[in-house]
């Protein structure tokens, strides 16, 4: 839905200006009008920039506000990437200028304008004028599920139903920043060993469509009889000079039939579980789940968001199907008047040692504490985790490389010695 600026005269002459969303400026002006306003400019906002209203799309494309838009329609799956950090840092600016007592429109100002991009300065915008028009900063906030998740939507309404907006903010700052930071450590546990599989692609495909052929057919010149590896290595070289796509088809094929299996319910399930079954790898994946669960399920709780409510919306945030079918089982058996400890050890998801902390963690009143220690002791774990598979993964790549390159080699040297052995 487009967003439009204007400037109007409200009743007595006072001018007013502001922004409003409507599918069309004629609908706009029309809204404005309900709420007495006379239109005396109407600008659509369109990709960063000012335009008149009317105006027509260069070839069609879609505005960076309607893909926004048409992203509320998805599931909220909240920020990802940088946005995760933008998001962050205007969340804890917010959450320190309500906690030194300024009024939200005014710390929504100051957000206004220390805003980087004009994107980010026109949502708040909109926000702003939400909030001016009677809607609660949670419900505005709803309207852009591509920035602000469930989880952050959720919290922010516990936080004003309480009336501890800034702590809730100051603690979604955090949990954001610590999300991100356990992102970045399993991406670096598995980057390396990643490049150092592309590098040595690259590096076998060049010696065997371009170094070895060369060598090969000087070889064959002699007209001596090739020994059995060299037969192997010329016909691997023969194969990847002509059928150099085949490979890139079965991967692109792959890489198609693995998302569309992944997509079904059946599928997604049976990949995380077989994920979590691969050494070093599923420990580390299992790590980053139960961290997952339990630190958005303390941000929750410690917020005021009711514990059935905070298991749904931690069940969509954990990141792989085993994990979240556990999250689902324990809700069901809450509702059935369970506690979380025992329905969470009956789901055999979970390490034995978090579900006798939570356990301990219910039984003494302080669960979300107990959350939260669980948690970092396993933000450690996959600190200690990451080093091992680097640890592990390393040398064993340098060795697979070390054959392969080594096969070559020999297969070359072989004919050249037995060359020199007759003469």
């Amino acid at each position: 839905m487009p967003i439009f600026e204007y400037k109007a005269y409200a009743p007595g002459g006072a001018t007013k200006t502001g922004v409003i969303d409507a599918d069309t400026p004629r609908e706009a002006r029309q809204r404005l009008r309900r709420d007495n306003l006379l239109v005396s400019d109407l600008r659509q906002l369109k990709s960063g920039r000012k335009r008149r209203a009317g105006a027509k799309d260069s070839g069609g494309k879609e505005s960076v506000l309607q893909r926004m838009q048409r992203a509320r329609l998805a599931q909220r799956n909240g920020p990802a990437g940088k946005d995760i950090e933008t998001v962050a840092a205007i969340t804890r600016q917010l959450g320190t200028l309500l906690g030194a007592g300024i009024a939200m429109a005014d710390a929504l100002n100051a957000i206004i304008d220390q805003s980087q991009t004009r994107r980010i300065e026109t949502i708040f915008r909109s926000i702003k004028e939400r909030i001016t028009q009677g809607s609660s900063l949670g419900d505005a906030l709803a309207e852009y599920p591509h920035l602000f998740s469930d989880l952050y939507v959720n919290m922010v309404r516990a936080g004003e139903a309480t009336g501890q907006v800034d702590i809730v903010l100051q603690r979604l700052a955090d949990f954001l920043q610590r999300q991100r930071a356990l992102t970045r450590k399993v991406v670096s546990a598995l980057t390396y060993p990643a490049l150092m599989v592309v590098i040595g692609i690259l590096v076998v495909s060049i010696l065997v469509t371009v170094v070895v052929p060369k060598i090969t057919d000087m070889l064959q010149d002699t007209g001596q009889t090739m020994p059995a590896p060299t037969k192997v290595l010329i016909a691997v070289s023969d194969w990847a000079r002509v059928y150099w796509f085949i490979p890139l088809l079965a991967i692109a094929a792959f890489s198609y039939v693995f998302s569309r299996i992944y997509k079904t319910d059946k599928g997604q399930l049976v990949i995380d579980r077989f994920w979590l079954k691969i050494p070093v790898i599923g420990e580390l994946l299992r790590k980053q789940a139960v961290t997952r669960f339990t630190r958005t399920l303390s941000t929750l709780l410690s917020s005021g968001v009711a514990a059935v409510a905070s298991l749904e919306i931690t069940q969509n945030v954990v990141g792989n199907r085993v994990i979240a079918d556990a999250t689902g089982y324990i809700k069901t058996r809450i509702l059935e008047g369970a506690d979380i400890a025992t329905s969470l050890k009956q789901t055999g998801a979970f390490p034995s040692v978090v579900g006798y902390m939570v356990a301990v963690g219910e039984q003494s009143g302080q669960l979300e504490e107990m959350l939260d220690r669980i948690a970092d002791a396993y933000d450690e774990e996959i600190e200690v985790v990451t080093e091992r598979a680097t640890t592990l993964l390393e040398p064993l790549m340098i060795i697979v490389l070390a054959a392969i390159v080594g096969f070559i080699v020999w297969a070359i040297v072989l004919p050249i010695l037995q060359v020199g052995s007759i003469g």
